[in-house]
Formats: C-alpha cells, sequence, structure tokens
C-alpha cells in the first residue's frame, strides 16, 4: 500500500489511460481500481481545505428534466449574523461537447464549471478574515469561477461595490443567477456578474475604478499571462491605492513565470507562504497526520500562496 501511495501521478494517469485503451479489461475489480486511481491523481477534490462549510441542499437531476446538471449548495460563513449563501452548480462528472466547443470560441479553459476549486475556498476565507480591506471600497474577481471569494465580500465585508468576473459565458451565467437568488444578502453592497476576457484588446467595459482586485489559481494557464498580468496594470493604474490580492498554488513554475511577467511590465509583488495560522495548521495536517483525508495533497500543486501586487 506504501508503494502504490508513492507512485507518481503522472505513473498513473498514463495506467488509466492504457486501461482504457484496451478492449478487453482483464481485472473484475477494474472499475474499483480505477476510481480509487482517480481519486488519488484528481485535482478535483470533494474535501478541500473547508473553510466555508458548504452542504448540498437541492439537487435539480433528482426532478423530471434529466438533461439537469445543475444543484444547489448552501454555504455558511463562519461568522456571527453572517447570510447563507445559496449557489447553483454544476454537479455532474462529465462535460459535454458543448463545453469545449464554447470553449474553443470565447479561448476559454473549462476549469471554472467543474467545482469550487480549494484557492477559491481559501480566499473566501482570508477575505472574510480581512474584512477591513474592502470596507467601502469597489472590488473585482478576475477569473471567478463561481465567485464564492466574491460572493462572501459581498455579504459580509461592507464593499461598496463587488464585480464577479469571468471570460467562459456559460460561468457568467451561473454568476448572474446567483446575485439575483441571494440579492438579500448583500445588504447596500453593489454586486454584478461581468464577462470579462483577460486576452481582450477592448477593456473599455472595465472602466470603473477598483479599489482591490482578487483572483485564486489564475496563473496555472501560461497562454494567458500576459492578458492577465496587463489587465492587472490596467486595474491598478487607475487609482493610486489600489492592490491585487492573489492566492495561488506554484503549479510546477506557472507561478514564477507570472511573477516575471508582471515583473515586466513594472508591477512589484510580495509572495507570502505562512500567512494565516489556521489555513497553515491545514495545511501541514494534510501533508502529515490528515493526510489521508486528501490523498492527493501536494504543496505545489495545492497549497495557495498570498501574491500582493501593486504598481
Amino acid at each position: 500500500m506504501e508503494n502504490r501511495r508513492d507512485e507518481k501521478a503522472s505513473s498513473l494517469r498514463w495506467k488509466i489511460l492504457r486501461s482504457a485503451l484496451l478492449s478487453h479489461p482483464t481485472p473484475s475489480n477494474y472499475e474499483d481500481q480505477s476510481q480509487m486511481i482517480i481519486k488519488r491523481i484528481s485535482r478535483r477534490t470533494t474535501h478541500g481545505f473547508n473553510f466555508i462549510p458548504c452542504q448540498l441542499i437541492d439537487d435539480e437531476r433528482d426532478g423530471s428534466d434529466s438533461s439537469t446538471r445543475d444543484a444547489r449548495f448552501c454555504y455558511t460563513l463562519p461568522i456571527p449574523h453572517a447570510p447563507q449563501l445559496f449557489l447553483t452548480q454544476r454537479v455532474d462528472n462529465r462535460a459535454d461537447l458543448s463545453d469545449f466547443e464554447k470553449c474553443n470560441r470565447y479561448n476559454v479553459d473549462n476549469t471554472g464549471l467543474v467545482c469550487n476549486w480549494p484557492s477559491e475556498d481559501v480566499l473566501a476565507f482570508y477575505c472574510l478574515s480581512h474584512a477591513n480591506i474592502f470596507r467601502s471600497k469597489k472590488v473585482i474577481e478576475l477569473g471567478s469561477g463561481y465567485g464564492l471569494a466574491g460572493f462572501v465580500i459581498a455579504a459580509a465585508t461592507e464593499a461598496s461595490e463587488v464585480v464577479i468576473s469571468d471570460g467562459n459565458p456559460q460561468v457568467v451565467d451561473y454568476t448572474q443567477r446567483n446575485i439575483e437568488a441571494n440579492s438579500g444578502s448583500f445588504g447596500d453592497t453593489i454586486v454584478k456578474a461581468m464577462m470579462f476576457h483577460w486576452n481582450q484588446e477592448d477593456v473599455s467595459n472595465v472602466a470603473d475604478k477598483f479599489d482591490v482586485i482578487i483572483a485564486s489559481d489564475c496563473t496555472f494557464f501560461k497562454d494567458f499571462h500576459r492578458g492577465l498580468a496587463r489587465v492587472v496594470k490596467h486595474l491598478l493604474s487607475k487609482t493610486g491605492s489600489s492592490e491585487a490580492i492573489f492566492l495561488s498554488p506554484k503549479r510546477g513554475n506557472s507561478l514564477d513565470l507570472f511573477l516575471e511577467v508582471a515583473k515586466e511590465n513594472g508591477m512589484h509583488f510580495t509572495v507570502t507562504e505562512n500567512y494565516d495560522k489556521e489555513v497553515w495548521k491545514r495545511h501541514e495536517g494534510f501533508l502529515n497526520e490528515d493526510r489521508d483525508s486528501w490523498p492527493n495533497y501536494e504543496k505545489g500543486h495545492s497549497y495557495p500562496l498570498l501574491i500582493r501586487i501593486t504598481l
């Protein structure tokens, strides 16, 4: 068992592909073995850091419409008197051809539809723990996916405005639906969904001045580094006191390469590894005594570093 635990993820992925290509898989427990391997190497974790507790409350797939792929989740913010957030998300374990067609058409990836990723959960917790950063400020989340951090800021920090943006139109549709469903939880905070692709030449649709930019796990795709850096610089240049707060794992050399591009664009940044005692405690647990609860946890791929970017 220990040897299997130490087997490289790349080797396990090839093992799944080899088995899938065989016309006659021989082991009777082939399916069980495949599922066990997938759980170990998949980056779509069902555990995560779990700072913002989440509960499935309504699986729309149970209805008569078999084509429905959505479910509603209740997120409970871990502070007194905070409202609950009800977010509709995609929950099936497959991708449609239409998903990839839209990705090709809009030059985006499909990861925002898959789930709320662990870095987004940590970003939401960090924003909740540092609510004073956002109070009375205008905030934009880039590459939001389902935008948990943006929704948390809108519901619990007294920000003046929160824009939750993504380049995938399907993701933006979910965001708009979830804004409408939670409108009573935002108080006086204005909350908007926005279609915003980092590589678009015309950024006039982001004409507002934002005090804070947030993003999680947005530096993985190297093809988007220059576009993302250009957008961040454009947004930061609109006001002298603004900053970008990123939470991103190293993901090989992808984060380092993005920071090089940011530096080339005249931006300054700091990278902090241990920025919150609770986040660090859970990180160390996943590496040690709590290993079995997140068996595919790897520091470089799973643990988000705190990056603060200014001009």
